[in-house]
């Protein structure tokens, strides 16, 4: 029989050292309504795939993308919008 060994990499993978930083938490905050809107499209396209689509199912599929899009662009011009002049 041979002996359980545990793994280095499994004991410190949730070591305080690895929590994450206050910036990336930020930058997670900054996404959630694109991500949140990624997941309701998922969910529109899923519940149309149940059984055969309809009028209902084309219009909720068709505005969850269109708020999946606006959601990118207001992430897309709040992320230009801070970098700074003369940074590539």
């Amino acid at each position: 029989m041979s002996p359980i060994v545990t793994v280095q990499d499994a004991v410190t993978a949730f070591a305080d050292f690895m929590k994450p930083t206050d910036a990336e938490l930020d930058a997670i905050e900054l996404e959630m309504p694109a991500i949140l809107s990624d997941v309701d499209l998922i969910d529109a396209q899923i519940t149309a795939m149940d059984h055969v689509p309809n009028e209902v199912d084309t219009r909720r599929v068709r505005r969850a993308l269109s708020r999946v899009l606006a959601e990118r662009a207001k992430l897309t011009n709040r992320t230009a919008s801070t970098i700074p002049a003369g940074v590539a």
